[in-house]
This record gives C-alpha cells, structure tokens and sequence, in this order.
C-alpha cells in the first residue's frame, strides 16, 4: 500500500470526517469574525464541505459495516457545533434574526436530550424523514446566509431567506413530532 493510499484510506473513515466538520467549526467562525465579501465566501464554501461530511460519513459508516460508538457520539455533536456555531455567527453579523437562532438551536438542544431519554429507554432515535428535510433545508439556509452578498448579480441573502423560513418549519415540525412520538416515554 502506497503512502496515498494509507492518507485516503484514513480520510475516507468516517470517524476522520466527523472529526474534520468539528475542526471546521473554528475556522468558519474566524472568517466570519473578518467579514468581508472573501471570508464569508469562503466560509460558505467550508461549511458545504462539512455538510457533504455528514451525509458521506454516514453512508460511509453504514455500507462499509464502520459504525462506532465514538461515530455515534461525535455525529450528532459535530452536527450540532456545526450549525449552531454558523447561526451564532450570522446572528451576531445582523444576517439573521436572533429569535430563528434561538428557535433552531433549542431544537437541537431540545431533541438531543430527549434522544437520551429514548436511548434510555432502548429505543431507536435514527433520525426521522422530517429530520432529514429539516437538516437539508438548514444547510439550503444557511449557506446562502453565509455568502449574504450578492455575487455575480445573485441576492444569495434572499435565496437564504427563502430556504430560512422552510427551515424554521420543519424544525418546529420534526421536533414536535419527536416529542409526540416519544411521549410515552416522558413524565412531568
């Protein structure tokens, strides 16, 4: 085996994806912080990259037979930092209203701890059809939001609003459904 074949083998493990979307989250927020029409370019085009790492570490892990306990933590968490770090920072540019941030993040926080209380109690927490349209529709958001400026004659702010207010829904959507699906397992 070659040396290029030992570095792709380690880079196409999904552990070492997983791995590179959390690394990812401080230099997105970094070029946000400088603000400029490259940076925030730059930034939208890492965070697509991170976004292809979570769809691509999964399959990976799944059809390769590398699912691990450690993939299994680090996913969901990596996801989060991800996007929640991007919203922060948008929020704190003025391209996004605080009340979306907080809505989509108290989601995330909301059903994270309610995956506990259903890993607790032995049942599956895959993630739902609606989960997976609120993921992509987030991503559709917030990469144009993170470009903001118009390139090339394109408003890519609006096209984010746009994807924004479809995110917003399934994120209300799929975390209700969460927890009516899984209120038989929560007592007040």
């Amino acid at each position: 085996m070659t040396g290029f074949d030992k570095v792709k083998k380690v880079v196409l493990t999904p552990n070492f994806m997983t791995i590179s979307r959390i690394l990812a989250v401080p230099v997105i927020v970094v070029l946000l912080m400088v603000e400029t029409k490259i940076t925030t370019f730059c930034a939208a085009i890492l965070f697509s990259v991170a976004a292809i790492t979570d769809y691509l570490d999964g399959y990976l892990a799944r059809t390769r037979g590398l699912v691990t306990k450690l993939g299994k933590l680090l996913d969901p968490i990596a996801d989060k930092l991800l996007v929640s770090s991007t919203l922060v920072m948008l929020t704190s540019l003025g391209f996004l209203q605080a009340w979306i941030a907080c809505v989509i993040i108290g989601r995330e926080l909301a059903v994270t701890g309610l995956r506990c209380v259903l890993i607790e109690n032995g049942q599956d927490v895959a993630a739902s059809s609606l989960g997976k349209y609120k993921t992509g529709f987030q991503i559709a958001a917030i990469i144009p939001l993170t470009m903001h400026y118009s390139y090339l004659g394109i408003n890519f702010n609006v096209i984010g609003l746009f994807f924004l207010y479809g995110a917003l829904f399934f994120t209300l959507w799929s975390g209700l459904d969460y927890f009516i699906k899984a209120r038989k397992f929560l007592s007040f």
